[in-house]
């Protein structure tokens, strides 16, 4: 069962996990009666949703084929959505169930049009509108499988802040859209450009001004090809875009010797492949008088193409399979992308280069892993039952690297690929120390069974980077060796996470949180106005009771871990007492 998060809207008191009778919360740092009855509250109505004993809904809400038991009268309490969809009454189809007649459905493709909303989102929303606390985004639904990932803003990361926005807006849930914003936001320049589309796409239909003015920036300045913003994004933000890349490239353009009707050309062509008319395609390439690789077609069928044309267009033999287009994208990268496994074999099959990396140094298989989900990933596939199509796309591709391995020394990496890295050692290294500030002795033990300690810390981006202090600097040191050092570290840092994550998984649950939300700026107590400082020693209080009563349930939960009582103890007490202002900045 999933912790509650640490970060709530109400009192930052523990939330029951479960049991059947939830602690009492210790009255300190100022908590009052009132306090502690709100967070008596909020524990027995959370037993309404993870009880199957407290099954008295009265409304069923169908997500992902699957029913969640609702109770109408405290979600039109919390939300003025709901309230209105209940009055109505007939909104909702009443159903059968075991016999009783009476309880109403609703599909949630029908509450939330603009867009998809999933049952792991749903029911983080559902927490929210019963207990007033906002749980910790499971990591099974926001994570990727690309073990070199932080995770800060890869594509599942995206989509379930996006869904989580979808539904924030839709029920007016204001303070949850005000948070979502603020993540979004800070997703935009973080993800690739291709994962702003969905972001600019709910902040469209939310009606979020500032966010959409973000996303309509950060893709105007972006290499995207037109076609593909045309193929995606509303015509009402198309054309804002579109504006500002004419002003800005206007001087490029009016300079460039390119043709003005080639564009028009490839358009004709793209619109054959459309219309799944390979053999006009075959008729216009002469016509025209441009190749199937000058209009990179084979690129535009692997994005938005049915499968049997991909494959018809390969069999002309008219096109070069491993070609780049202007991005350093091939093919196979733009198919992975897609995630269809049909069209990945298609161009397997005619030679495509499954080792071929783009300009930041992503084969087809790290870009599928960037967006597959944990959940799709590692779930079983009964005997009978279809497999997952991302987890077969990697393994497709994982198969053709090891039938191919490639031939690039792995000392050769582009500078991005490199920053990725670093920054995967940054997330790690704050996320190691913080455990270390709270959990000294535990995360000790940790990092000496992960050999950790026989691993050199990273020191920050701009160490890396930097080549002015000498001694710092080991001259005899090859890419290849560098990398392998980082690698060491990066894999003995997240052995460290993962035995945190295994012995004290509510711990581990509510430092994840604390670095999604708050990092970096609560670790710098002294920086900004005095109220600032104030505001910032009052969450670090919360976050001191939260780690308190994380650690207690952990400790209570299991008696065999390997952690001597009399260090657990003490470095719970005494850590709290400690200085925060230890984290690594990214450019120190």
């Amino acid at each position: 069962m999933e912790q509650s998060s640490s970060l709530t809207f109400g009192s930052s008191s523990y939330v029951s996990n479960g049991s059947s009778a939830p602690p009492t919360p210790a009255v300190e740092c100022g908590s009052s009666l009132e306090a502690v009855s709100l967070s008596r509250l909020s524990c027995n109505l959370e037993q309404l949703l993870i009880e199957s004993k407290f099954d008295c809904c009265d409304a069923y809400v169908v997500v992902d084929c699957a029913e969640v038991g609702v109770h109408r009268c405290i979600l039109a309490a919390r939300s003025k959505f709901f309230l209105e969809l209940f009055s109505r009454g007939a909104a909702g189809t009443a159903g059968e169930k075991n016999g009783v007649v009476g309880k109403f459905r609703y599909e949630m493709s029908s509450l939330v049009p603009g867009g998809r909303v999933g049952k792991e989102a749903f029911m983080m929303l559902l927490s929210y509108l019963y207990t007033g606390k906002l749980k910790a985004t499971p990591p099974e639904v926001s994570t990727c499988v690309d073990a070199m990932c932080a995770h800060d803003a890869c594509r599942p990361a995206v989509n379930f802040a996006v869904e989580l926005m979808y539904a924030s807006s839709v029920f007016q849930i204001s303070e949850l859209v005000s948070l979502y914003q603020r993540r979004l936001l800070n997703f935009v320049e973080k993800a690739v450009v291709e994962d702003v589309i969905p972001i600019l796409l709910v902040a469209f239909h939310s009606k979020l001004g500032q966010l959409q003015s973000h996303c309509i920036q950060r893709l105007a300045r972006s290499d995207l090809e037109s076609i593909a913003l045309e193929k995606e994004i509303p015509i009402e933000v198309l054309g804002e875009i579109k504006s500002i890349r004419d002003k800005t490239y206007r001087k490029e353009a009016a300079a460039s010797s390119v043709d003005p009707n080639h564009e028009r050309r490839m358009r004709r062509i793209y619109r054959a492949l459309d219309s799944d008319d390979v053999e006009l395609v075959k008729l216009l390439l002469p016509e025209s008088g441009i190749t199937l690789d000058d209009a990179y077609a084979l690129h535009y069928a692997a994005a938005y193409c049915d499968s049997k044309v991909v494959a018809e267009v390969l069999e002309l033999g008219l096109a070069n399979v491993n070609l780049k287009n202007d991005r350093g994208y091939t093919p196979l990268h733009v198919a992975a992308m897609r995630r269809e496994p049909t069209v990945i074999v298609s161009f397997l099959t005619k030679g495509a280069c499954a080792s071929e990396t783009t300009a930041d140094g992503q084969t087809a298989v790290s870009i599928c892993r960037r967006l597959t989900r944990a959940k799709d990933y590692h779930v079983k596939t009964e005997q009978g039952q279809e497999s997952n199509k991302d987890r077969l796309c990697i393994d497709l591709l994982e198969r053709e690297i090891r039938r191919n391995p490639f031939s690039v020394d792995e000392g050769v990496t582009s500078p991005l690929l490199a920053d990725n890295l670093h920054m995967k050692l940054l997330h790690l290294e704050n996320r190691v120390a913080f455990a270390r500030l709270f959990f000294p002795a535990e995360a000790k033990l940790a990092m000496e069974i992960a050999q950790a300690e026989s691993t050199s810390e990273f020191a920050g981006l701009a160490a890396s980077k930097s080549c002015n202090n000498l001694r710092e600097v080991d001259l005899n040191e090859t890419p290849i060796m560098r990398n392998k050092r980082l690698r060491s570290r990066v894999d003995a840092l997240m052995k460290t996470v993962d035995l945190g994550r295994h012995y004290f998984p509510h711990c581990s649950e509510v430092l994840d949180k604390f670095l999604e939300d708050d990092l970096p700026d609560l670790f710098y107590l002294q920086k900004g106005t005095q109220e600032e400082q104030k505001i910032k020693k009052m969450r670090f209080c919360e976050l001191k009771d939260d780690v308190r009563a994380a650690f207690s349930k952990d400790k209570a939960k299991s008696g065999r871990l390997a952690i001597p009582p009399s260090s657990s103890s003490s470095s719970s007490s005494s850590s709290l007492k400690a200085d925060p202002n230890q984290l690594k900045d990214p450019g120190k």
